[in-house]
């Protein structure tokens, strides 16, 4: 039968003929015809060389999210998907066969057959249905927490002071009244002198960051930050059957706060680097991570963070990890990133303005030369279509080919209420972290009444001949703190990247 095909569709469909085990996209479209001799698929040992899904809204992204999610999960590789709408939870139950999906598997030669995936659902700070994902202030960093603040590079420089500061003495950022603790111990009378050594905190700054803070609180961001901190390590969980864990992060609760989930996305991922051990290719993915609403993370972004997001994204692959962008268009990711995205599934762009018809001139400039007039075919591409070029088994890029997506063989939509929450209650995950933790830490060290002075003491040196450190050391509410934090002298904290924190005992 492909012999029959016209000789340039013949020739694309012989740049997806691969050996090894692959994931299967769809049928090759040419003409506008599905040619179902003609399948379209992606090595699963290229996962793990990043990807970009885009598309105007309406098009299909969120079944080809789940398309891959569960094609992964089946070759024993975990998935993590942001959930932004709600709608990927169904995941987890059997599709619904119907005409319209039975219509699509006999085109593009898919044998359908209804399937469920092993999920686990979470919630960032339990708000809304999953098991909650927290972290601390200490480990979030200041580098992802100034930019969920909007912080000045100034303002960012005293939040990295303040962070370092706490880390030296102990002083543990579980929540957001500890760092309000903190900032304002550091422009007291007794604590100004801290930082003294280093350039200390100006009151302006602090001013800055403790507005921001209550700001953020009033947001409703306190939940996010807190113990029992999330080990991503959750993530890379595979099913007792062998299956990769579908783990979903139900957004849809949180929607109106865009900056905060998306840095906390970034968060997981950071974590992730942080603590993996490098393993260079490998035949399949440890795991892929699918970051939805990708511009939010790139809007307003320092020169510093799109810096850090392009070394992660470009270090994390011979970790294992594969991290797929899912927005609208590529011009909404930095071109150092987009470089780095290997596999790419592009569907229909509208251009009914002068800047969508730019929008797609650039996104058409993205792609390698191909048989198709690109600029034609990506505004004619129906709802499960897209312009797909991946890398082959070889690394080389593959023929840019139009493809008509398969079906998703799990519910193409959200679990009933009672399903997620019955799903939820039922997880391993659930008693470990549905209880919020409060213990002491740098908001209760500081603000503890200070115990009666030793009868007698020998005085300091000079001011001017102390260190800093000696400095610290010296001061009332240190010696105050010095029993209370005996038990943190041993450990050292670590600081990535993205300036997240591990502990190392």
């Amino acid at each position: 039968m492909a012999e029959s095909m016209p000789p340039q569709a013949r020739d694309i469909a012989s740049g997806y003929a691969f050996t090894g085990p692959a994931l299967d996209l769809g049928a090759l479209l040419w003409e506008g015809e599905p040619l179902p001799a003609a399948p379209v698929r992606i090595p699963l040992a290229q996962l793990n060389r990043h990807g970009l899904v885009a598309g105007a809204t309406g098009t299909g992204k969120t079944k080809t999210l789940q398309l891959i999610a569960e094609q992964l999960s089946a070759q024993g590789v975990p998935v993590f998907l942001a959930d932004m709408k709600g709608d990927l939870s169904g995941v987890a139950a059997p599709g619904e066969p119907g005409g319209r999906v039975a219509e699509r598997a006999a085109a593009v030669g898919q044998e359908w057959v209804a399937e469920g995936f092993p999920c686990e659902f979470y919630a960032l700070g339990g708000v809304g249905p999953g098991v909650p994902v927290r972290a601390t202030v200490t480990d979030f960093g200041p580098v992802l927490l100034a930019k969920v603040l909007d912080l000045n590079p100034t303002q960012e420089q005293s939040l990295g002071l303040i962070f370092h500061y706490a880390d030296s003495k102990g002083l543990e950022l579980i929540d957001l009244k500890d760092l309000r603790a903190v900032v304002a111990f550091l422009v007291s009378d007794e604590g100004r002198a801290e930082l003294k050594g280093v350039g200390g905190l100006s009151a302006a700054t602090a001013g800055v960051i403790l507005r921001s803070l209550t700001a953020f609180e009033q947001q409703g961001a306190a939940p996010f930050f807190g113990e029992p901190e999330f080990d991503t390590a959750e993530l890379l969980a595979v099913a007792a059957d062998g299956r990769g864990t579908v783990s979903v992060l139900e957004l849809s609760a949180v929607r109106e706060r865009p900056r905060l989930f998306s840095t906390f996305l970034m968060w997981l991922l950071a974590d992730l680097f942080h603590d993996l051990p490098e393993v260079g290719d490998v035949e399949k993915p440890k795991l892929v991570f699918f970051l939805d609403e990708a511009h939010l993370l790139f809007t307003g972004a320092s020169k510093a963070f799109l810096e850090s997001i392009t070394q992660t994204v470009r270090l994390i692959r011979s970790k294992g990890v594969g991290v797929f962008f899912v927005t609208q268009t590529p011009r909404d990711v930095p071109a150092e990133v987009l470089g780095q995205l290997g596999n790419r599934v592009q569907h229909a762009l509208r251009a009914f303005t002068p800047e969508d018809a730019k929008a797609l001139t650039a996104t058409v400039r993205t792609f390698p030369r191909s048989a198709y007039d690109l600029e034609e075919v990506l505004t004619g591409l129906g709802t499960g279509e897209a312009v797909v070029t991946v890398l082959s088994e070889s690394g080389a890029p593959t023929p840019v080919a139009a493809v008509r997506l398969r079906a998703p063989v799990s519910l193409m939509g959200p679990l009933d209420a009672g399903a997620l929450a019955a799903a939820v209650a039922a997880s391993a995950r659930y008693p470990r972290y549905a209880t919020a933790v409060d213990r002491e830490s740098a908001y209760e060290k500081l603000t503890a009444p200070a115990p009666a002075p030793p009868v007698q003491e020998a005085p300091p040196p000079p001011e001017r001949d102390r260190s800093l450190m000696e400095q610290v050391a010296g001061s009332g509410v240190f010696r105050s703190l010095a029993r209370s934090v005996g038990t943190q002298l041993g450990r050292e904290i670590t600081r990535s990247l993205f300036g997240t924190a591990r502990r190392r005992r």
